[in-house]
């Protein structure tokens, strides 16, 4: 199945419920999904949590990594990540993460994007680049 523009939410949520580790593990929804956008969250919990009691980077990782997913793969050939870049501006203070998926450019082999990763409260946690590959 390729999502297209015209899919529904409903449509994409199913999709992306086989990445098992983003939507079973760490408990991320799909909020928004269109060609070249994506908003994704989960709700901040214990399990992810690192020793000191902040968020962990690989849990800020996931949740932006899954709205990449979903921004570069509505309307695309199948498209996968080859390179990501993420910085860690802030630690999270409130409830809940939620990752906002944007194109920068969206080119036939390859596509750039930027996710920013903000708290409920309105923090911004995190951004991260990256470049993914469109295969044919």
């Amino acid at each position: 199945m390729m999502l297209d523009e015209n899919s529904s939410l409903d449509e994409v949520r199913a999709y992306f419920s086989h990445d098992r580790f983003a939507s079973d593990a760490c408990g991320c929804e799909v909020l928004e999904a269109s060609h070249g956008h994506a908003v994704t969250s989960f709700t901040i919990d214990d399990v992810h949590r690192n020793a000191q009691g902040a968020v962990m980077g690989g849990a800020i990782f996931t949740v932006a990594d899954f709205a990449l997913a979903i921004a570069c793969n509505m309307g695309e050939n199948p498209t996968v990540s080859v390179s990501n870049t993420i910085e860690f501006f802030a630690g999270a203070k409130g409830t809940r993460l939620i990752a906002t998926a944007e194109a920068d450019k969206s080119g036939r082999n390859l596509g750039f994007y930027t996710v920013d990763v903000r708290d409920d409260l309105g923090t911004h946690v995190a951004r991260m680049t990256a470049t993914c590959f469109r295969r044919a």
